[in-house]
């Protein structure tokens, strides 16, 4: 019996870029990024809402550049913030601009949106001069019109021949340093469109799959899309579109990352959905930690497990594991049992293993 290999997923080496000191693409970890939701002019509350992106991992954050007045306020915003800023350009060069010298490290913009050639030449300028890259945002709902009129509708051909023509503008004029988006809210149509751009080309691909919907339709909608994607090797950062809190998107980024195998940050918890055998609370137990644990950055895996059944065999390839029992838990570390909980509060004792277990691994490091 032939067997597919199931725990390695082979990347496409694509070209590498940078956007401020964050490599993407050419083998560089794939980079979880989100986009806020605040005014950009109301430069406090986007502050504080970047810092709340960094404080579960953000490696990116795009910000809308509408106006004037919001191009200039990421010169007052990327002073208070360590991430790189994306900003998101509509149509007028002039805000792309702005923004390049205000301090963006790029710029997400459709080259064929910008107007006349001479435009797309001074915002390309621009970027050079500030090291800023670009990003080519291409999307099913705003495609162009002579397209949709050769295609009849959003269509993956219609969607990597926008992509490639937004290519060779760039090329054209001696620039390299880009990546490029093909979203849908369809999750087919992303992830056909994202296959055809693959093959095309070897730029590094920024995967999303644009407005999916709530919390949790637009985090299954996600998973399935960029799942699908990168599990073939597709993609070298994410951004995951919900309507719900940036900071959910993030972490369910690095939740679709961490399935994958493809990237970990912090605690990895695995635990049974809970039935009539559970010696303890399963549910209530793991909404808790998975609380109590969100300030702990360093990867390690946690079992938690009600009963005996598939327990320890699933402790023996954590980090941490606990087994319900009806006379006490049994612990396990590093695969191996270790102690019996009969007293004292499971999350706190668990907590304290995690927070043990990234002290030893930090001072490993060291």
């Amino acid at each position: 019996m032939s067997v597919r290999p199931w725990r390695d997923i082979q990347r496409k080496k694509t070209r590498k870029i940078r956007v401020g000191d964050v490599e993407i693409g050419g083998g560089a970890p794939i980079s979880v990024q989100s986009m806020t939701n605040t005014l950009t002019t109301d430069v406090k509350a986007t502050i504080k809402q970047i810092k709340a992106l960094e404080g579960v991992g953000a490696d990116l954050v795009r910000v809308s550049c509408p106006d004037e007045e919001s191009s200039l306020a990421i010169k007052s915003i990327v002073k208070e913030i360590s991430i790189p800023i994306i900003a998101d350009i509509h149509f007028h060069y002039k805000r792309a601009i702005e923004a390049a010298e205000s301090g963006a490290a790029c710029l997400r913009i459709n080259p064929g949106n910008i107007g006349s050639e001479s435009k797309v030449k001074e915002v390309i300028k621009a970027a050079k001069d500030n090291s800023c890259s670009i990003r080519i945002g291409v999307n099913a709902g705003s495609l162009e019109r002579d397209l949709l009129e050769k295609y009849g509708e959003p269509c993956p051909e219609a969607m990597v021949e926008s992509a490639s023509k937004h290519i060779r503008i760039l090329e054209d004029n001696d620039f390299f340093n880009f990546k490029i988006s093909c979203k849908a809210s369809d999750v087919f149509l992303a992830v056909s469109a994202y296959y055809g751009i693959s093959d095309t080309c070897d730029y590094p691909l920024h995967l999303g799959i644009t407005e999916a919907g709530g919390l949790m339709p637009g985090t299954i909608k996600s998973s399935i899309g960029l799942g699908s994607l990168l599990w073939a090797g597709i993609g070298d950062t994410i951004r995951v579109s919900l309507s719900a809190d940036p900071v959910e998107e993030i972490k369910v980024g690095f939740n679709i990352l961490k399935s994958l195998n493809l990237r970990h940050r912090g605690v990895n918890v695995i635990s049974c959905p809970s039935c009539a055998r559970q010696n303890f609370n399963v549910i209530k137990n793991v909404e808790e930690l998975e609380k109590r644990l969100e300030h702990i950055t360093t990867p390690m895996t946690l079992s938690v497990i009600g009963c005996v059944v598939n327990g320890p065999g699933e402790a023996r390839e954590t980090d941490i594991g606990l087994t319900g029992g009806k006379s006490g838990h049994q612990i396990y570390l590093n695969g191996e049992k270790h102690h019996v909980l009969r007293e004292g509060d499971m999350i706190d004792h668990l907590v304290k293993l995690c927070e043990q277990k990234q002290k030893e691994l930090l001072e490993k490091k060291v």
